[in-house]
């Protein structure tokens, strides 16, 4: 597709334009999932919300599909597109953290590794992601799960207010004062109102030093140290987060190399003392190859998933809720180690809870509020040789699984999975569908899992 009058759009904005050729074009166009490779017709580096105005008025006015990368880490790859624009607000990565309010702003553009080292100079911080390279707008606007979930809620719990640009290139606030409406959506609605351009979070008390526990098992005892994770969560406080994965043993464990390995990691929001007492059984349990429960800065932590998603590598995801980790369930994920496949691959178990749990379900567009678990098959691997092999994997082993779903999370959906809505929304859809016809009747922005 041709971009009309491209050179009308260059003198309204200051940000940089690529388009194919240009340097700086393939880099700006590749996003961390490598299986995503699109060629748009021009790429916006807006520097300010004045740039995100004039490319929006461009695209609406010029029928130009148009979608907009913040952080570029969705599995789905919808932040790029072939043909049309591209609004790339990654250069509007600023942080401003009010200690005294407890207050942090972000850009849109900005990701959790730059928030965190902002806020936790004043030992404060919010629910961010548990990989520090993703962005803080497209993780908040699809929910937010990260390990303090169970302690202050989800990211978009936290939210208190949105700058966004509307389809018709107005800039609008939304929050519980203003448009209430469009607040609710974007509080688990992902990108289908707007173009969000700054995001303001409630911050918490939390480190700089956190509790941790990195515990490692070899994958012939899985199933019987599942049963006792299960149990530990079972009566685990608010305050403790532990997540159990299946991974590629880590150059640590050089006795397992080449082999996959249960990982239980914690993290503990309160006291560091408290934290590593209650958090002790978790080395105590069974004969771990390696079992580590001490204290580390809490910005530490959030990067000690970055290398195991390295940025380019090639991923498909497929995930659900569940309502529990029955024996049937255990059985499953245990019996598809067998064929562990992906040299980034990891299956994971994510406990959910606690504050998440007790807002309404209606509060916001994020529903699934009732949910004691996520679990993620999250395949990832390097050559694209390997792509059928590690594709069909993960379908075979979430078709096992599915019995034991109880909704899906949009941040989790794949390229492939926007049917799967109705699984994400549920009964919240209906008023989503009415807000989305408000605020974007025409479905401009529809480069996403679309609201249509």
């Amino acid at each position: 597709m041709t971009i009309i009058n491209l050179d009308v759009l260059a003198a309204q904005v200051r940000g940089e334009i690529l388009q194919r050729g240009d340097d700086g074009y393939d880099a700006a166009r590749a996003i961390w999932n490598g299986m995503i490779d699109r060629h748009p017709g021009a790429i916006v580096r807006c520097t300010g919300v004045a740039d995100v105005i004039a490319t929006v008025n461009f695209a609406r006015e010029h029928h130009q599909p148009l979608a907009i990368r913040a952080g570029g880490h969705n599995v789905s790859g919808k932040a790029v597109c072939d043909d049309g624009i591209v609004i790339d607000l990654s250069p509007m990565n600023n942080v401003w953290i009010d200690a005294h309010a407890r207050r942090g702003r972000a850009g849109a553009g900005a990701k959790w590794g730059a928030f965190d080292h902002e806020a936790q100079a004043f030992g404060l911080t919010t629910t961010g992601g548990v990989v520090s390279t993703t962005g803080v707008a497209g993780l908040t606007l699809g929910g937010g799960i990260g390990y303090l979930t169970r302690t202050y809620g989800l990211a978009c719990d936290n939210l208190l207010s949105v700058d966004l640009v509307t389809a018709e290139g107005r800039l609008v606030r939304a929050s519980e004062a203003e448009n209430a409406d469009l607040f609710w959506a974007l509080r688990g609605g992902g990108g289908n109102f707007g173009v969000v351009t700054s995001l303001e979070f409630q911050l918490h008390e939390v480190g700089p030093m956190v509790a941790t526990a990195t515990i490692f098992h070899a994958i012939d005892d899985a199933r019987q140290v599942l049963d006792f994770y299960r149990g530990f969560n079972a009566s685990a406080p608010d305050e403790l987060a532990c997540y159990a994965m299946i991974v590629n043993a880590p150059e640590g464990l050089p006795d397992q190399a080449g082999k996959p390995v249960l990982a239980l990691v914690g993290v503990y929001s309160g006291d560091v003392e408290e934290g590593k007492r209650l958090m002790a059984p978790l080395a105590e349990h069974g004969s771990p190859l390696m079992a580590v429960v001490d204290g580390m800065p809490y910005a530490v932590m959030q990067t000690a998933f970055d290398a195991g998603n390295p940025h380019g590598a090639r991923y498909y995801w497929k995930s659900q809720y569940l309502r529990g980790l029955d024996d049937a369930l255990l059985d499953t994920i245990v019996e598809h180690t067998k064929t562990f496949t992906g040299e980034h691959t990891i299956i994971g178990i994510e406990p959910l809870g606690g504050a998440q749990s007790r807002v309404e379900a209606g509060a916001t567009a994020f529903i699934h509020r009732d949910v004691p678990y996520s679990l993620g098959i999250w395949a990832g691997w390097q050559s694209p040789a390997d792509d059928a092999a590690n594709i069909a994997w993960t379908r075979t082993f979430f078709d096992a699984v599915a019995p034991h779903g109880a909704g899906a999370y949009v941040n989790y959906l794949g390229e492939d999975e926007s049917d799967r809505l109705d699984e994400v929304y549920g009964e919240n859809y209906a008023r989503l569908l009415e807000i989305k016809r408000k605020w974007d009747p025409d479905n401009l922005f529809r480069l996403n899992h679309n609201i249509a």
